[in-house]
């Protein structure tokens, strides 16, 4: 009888697994197509299938109950960050040329671009005009802007940083988490997605992302150093920061989310359980892996 209860238990395990893995699937299918129009901005190197899955796999196990079609903006929003951080970190040849990327994504979102405006604004402002589509987009339309506005202004920062070289505390680093993009990505979600209580309860809600970007912001410091050394990327242990600091200020952190999370529990079960996997799926998958594929030579 135990024998026949666990089998059950198993098989409904994996068939919730086959499921989610099914959507993942369907997920990257769509993110490749969504890609495809825009050319030179996802090119094979770094941009290579598994980086597809890898994408595909985060937004699917993060919100497994969801459709393909509800998970369309946080994929293609998580699409868009990868794209302009690797033109600001591996493109881009100077701080001003950064600044002007910044400004021309700023003034495309909040007007429209220019006829000529390169892939990178094109994407964004598709991305705008699909969310802009969404009831709830007049509402948190301004909280949208306001964190792509964070996001880019923490990319200039964080070439700032690189150009001074100098030692930069813990606490300051942190504060320009939002380079990461997750509370830009989960807002692009909860545009799509998000159920009255969710909707109503924004600003409580982007109190948990941001500690929650702040691990991420940690954890992919951590999994991916040795490449980001070689390739001057912004990280934690390369502005002074030591291991043993940043594990326990994760574990600080990872705590304080786990707190903040309870209300939120009570207000939105599927909200609570979405950013609390963020953090543990990305735990599990920096440990084999992380989600870029091969980048360019620098």
């Amino acid at each position: 009888m135990i024998l026949q209860q666990l089998a059950g238990e198993e098989t409904a395990l994996a068939a919730d697994l086959g499921r989610t893995c099914a959507l993942a699937a369907r997920c990257q299918r769509d993110l490749q197509a969504g890609a495809a129009p825009y050319g030179d901005l996802f090119p094979a190197r770094p941009f290579d299938p598994a980086f597809f899955a890898g994408v595909s796999m985060v937004t699917a196990f993060g919100s497994p109950w969801a459709s393909p079609g509800e998970l369309r903006a946080v994929g293609r929003a998580s699409l868009w960050i990868f794209a302009v951080d690797r033109l600001v970190d591996q493109v881009a040849g100077s701080r001003a040329e950064v600044e002007t990327l910044v400004a021309e994504c700023l003034a495309a979102a909040g007007a429209g671009p220019a006829q000529d405006a390169p892939a990178v604004v094109r994407y964004l402002t598709d991305l705008r005009d699909e969310l802009a589509a969404e009831p709830a987009y007049p509402a948190l339309g301004p909280v949208w802007l306001d964190r792509l506005g964070r996001t880019l202004r923490a990319m200039v920062q964080e070439w700032r940083w690189r150009e001074e070289g100098a030692p930069v505390s813990l606490d300051e680093y942190l504060q320009g988490a939002d380079g990461c993009g997750s509370s830009f990505v989960n807002v692009s979600h909860w545009i799509r997605t998000g159920d009255p209580w969710t909707l109503g309860n924004i600003d409580e809600l982007l109190r948990v992302s941001d500690e929650v970007q702040r691990y991420l912001r940690l954890l992919n410091d951590l999994a991916t150093r040795e490449r980001e050394r070689a390739l001057g990327d912004a990280n934690a242990l390369a502005f002074g920061v030591g291991v043993d600091e940043v594990t326990a200020r994760m574990n600080e952190i990872r705590r304080r989310c786990l707190t903040l999370l309870e209300p939120v529990r009570a207000g939105s079960r599927r909200t609570a359980a979405y950013l609390e996997r963020q953090i543990g799926f990305n735990t599990g998958f920096y440990g084999l892996a992380d989600y870029w594929g091969e980048r360019e030579r620098a």
